[in-house]
């Protein structure tokens, strides 16, 4: 199967194995074309139906998971048999060219000749449609034959260590789309000991909610300002389940062992005063480590743990400015 072929492949697993908040909000969508129609109570719930899952989805980042990609196998896929001239056609033309033989009504009808003209112009034809069907089939090989090449080219250089490779083949199979989607920015660099590094900027004041929605006892909506403290432990989460995210669909497209995240933020720079787009929390991720973890069940800011990392954070003011890890302590 060629990269195109395993990249419709892995979209069609992930949309078979999408984790329950994003088929919960798959349903609320649909849900959402007959909310002009519902009552007040209805809109209420379907409201806090929509919020619960919204913070469900930014909270479960790292339990989906594209499948991982086998470069080996991926090299040693056969070469496409390029196809060969045939003239089928043109012999079972010829044959009953040549087997011809007039009956009766041909020949008292004196149409024979006229018979004969007809066989020898569906010859013609059939030639023609010997070098049409061959054409076709040469076509259909040489778009499968460039994409078999490219495979190989790339499952080579992969598997060679080659730096812009992996940011090939990260091009190639897009593991990002859902996190970009909620508004995170992503920056790959390989460093010189051929280290991933992914910056991730999160935006995690406009993807957090500021406020929170309930339902009061009467049914009526109720929605109030979030505590600061619920605020910065749904920003750590979110920022940890996006590097836990990133974390493994890099692995699963590359054989390196280490892929280091490094998220970005709005924080205070307390040698500016000012807010900075700076790192908040940097972790060297192991897909030996990675694979021994229970994603459905970790918490994603526990799990930090796990791992070697840098995150300052409080409860009460939320993350602050750290170093990004150092790519050059690990050996490729």
């Amino acid at each position: 199967m060629g990269w195109k072929g395993a990249v419709r492949s892995l979209q069609a697993t992930a949309r078979r194995s999408e984790r329950n908040a994003h088929r919960r909000q798959r349903d609320l969508e649909r849900q959402s074309k007959q909310y002009a129609r519902m009552e007040a109570l209805e809109q209420a719930a379907y409201e806090v139906d929509v919020y619960e899952n919204y913070l469900d989805v930014l909270m479960s980042m790292h339990k989906e998971c594209g499948e991982e990609i086998n470069w080996v196998e991926m090299r040693s896929t056969p070469e496409p048999i390029k196809p060969q001239k045939s003239d089928l056609l043109e012999k079972a033309a010829l044959e009953a060219c040549e087997h011809y033989n007039p009956n009766f009504w041909s020949r008292m009808l004196k149409l024979e000749s006229r018979q004969r003209a007809a066989l020898v112009s569906k010859v013609e034809a059939a030639k023609i449609m010997d070098s049409d069907r061959y054409l076709g089939e040469l076509e259909e090989w040489e778009a499968k034959h460039s994409e078999w090449a490219q495979e190989q080219d790339l499952a080579e250089r992969i598997l060679n260590g080659d730096r812009q490779a992996k940011l090939d083949a990260i091009e190639v199979f897009e593991p990002f789309a859902e996190i970009s989607e909620l508004g995170s920015a992503i920056k790959l660099v390989v460093h010189e000991n051929g280290v991933v590094e992914c910056r991730l900027s999160v935006h995690g004041s406009s993807v957090i909610p500021r406020e929170i929605k309930s339902l009061l006892k009467s049914g009526k909506l109720s929605s109030k300002v979030m505590p600061v403290g619920r605020f910065n432990e749904l920003h750590q989460d979110y920022v940890c389940s996006c590097a836990l995210r990133v974390g493994q669909e890099l692995i699963a497209i590359l054989p390196d062992d280490i892929i280091i995240v490094t998220a970005i933020d709005k924080v205070l720079n307390a040698s500016t005063g000012h807010l900075e787009e700076l790192p908040i929390l940097s972790v060297a991720l192991s897909r030996l480590t990675l694979g021994s973890l229970n994603l459905e069940a970790v918490d994603p800011s526990d799990a930090m743990k796990n791992f070697v990392h840098n995150m300052s954070f409080k409860k009460s003011g939320g993350f602050m400015p750290v170093d990004a890890v150092d790519a050059a302590r690990f050996a490729m």
